[in-house]
């Protein structure tokens, strides 16, 4: 795999490696977990942005150096903020939040270790997300006195109602076993097969046309949030659409014609 040497030049706290369209995003704050300062959650959507309007990336994958995953937010930013501050900083958690879901590639997270508060956010914001079999997921703010509010809200729509109640009131470390089980994790392998198994997820994931993809990652999170007639009728409207463009188009008439199809290898900027 090869660094692309330009974009680590820009970032203190993550590193950004490309292998043949897959691009691995790694959290590089070993020495603090990979705590979410805002410094580092900035530099992670710089990042992720970055490979968004990167014709060349057809998937992401973010992954953590060192003993964990993602603990979470930097207590250590936190501690001295006034309200307005901690405005600030949940709101740039919020936005890192948001550009996973709103970039047209898809992001499979890859989890070696613990993911806790922030860090199981991000593990349920992604789109996919593999883990290692003794990695481990938790809110913990529930047994404490700092409820998990905002990891709440990416928890709650990956696992549904009782489960995240349980994660986020009892404030418990679910196994990996568990996580695949609720629905926050797609894979659990062993740890020495982990990294080739988010690597074949993630191009299993970005095959096909790249365009159609990136409609279809839009669609998807644009309809969870309506109702059943509304998602149906702003799904409507995006297929037919997308069946008029040349994808759209080229998919049809290999179907017809018994062949492969063939789309274009970059993403249209």
């Amino acid at each position: 795999m090869e660094r692309s040497g330009i974009q680590d030049r820009m970032y203190r706290h993550v590193l950004v490696t490309a292998d043949a369209g897959l691009l691995t995003i790694t959290m590089n704050r070993p020495e603090r977990r990979n705590a979410l300062s805002e410094a580092h959650m900035q530099e992670l959507i710089a990042a992720l942005r970055s490979a968004g309007d990167d014709p060349e990336v057809r998937a992401v994958v973010l992954a953590g150096n060192g003993a964990a995953f993602c603990s979470g937010h930097d207590f250590a930013d936190m501690a001295e903020r006034d309200l307005d501050g901690m405005r600030r900083l949940l709101g740039v958690c919020t936005e890192l939040m948001l550009t996973i879901q709103r970039l047209p590639q898809p992001v499979v997270a890859r989890v070696h270790a613990v993911a806790t508060a922030a860090g199981c956010q991000l593990v349920a914001t992604c789109d996919l997300a593999v883990a290692a079999e003794d990695a481990t997921f938790a809110t913990p703010g529930g047994k404490g006195g700092w409820f998990c509010t905002t990891p709440m809200v990416a928890v709650q729509r990956a696992i549904g109602h009782k489960h995240a109640l349980e994660m986020l009131f009892t404030g418990d470390p679910i196994d990996a076993r568990t996580a695949l089980a609720w629905g926050l994790v797609n894979r659990v392998v062993p740890q020495s097969e982990l990294v080739a198994a988010t690597e074949a997820l993630a191009r299993a994931a970005s095959r096909g046309s790249l365009a159609s993809k990136a409609l279809g990652k839009r669609a998807y999170y644009d309809t969870i949030a309506r109702d059943v007639e509304a998602a149906y009728h702003h799904a409507v409207e995006l297929m037919a659409a997308s069946s008029m463009t040349p994808d759209g188009k080229e998919m049809m008439r290999a179907f017809l014609e018994k062949r492969a199809a063939v789309y274009p290898r970059r993403r249209s900027s």
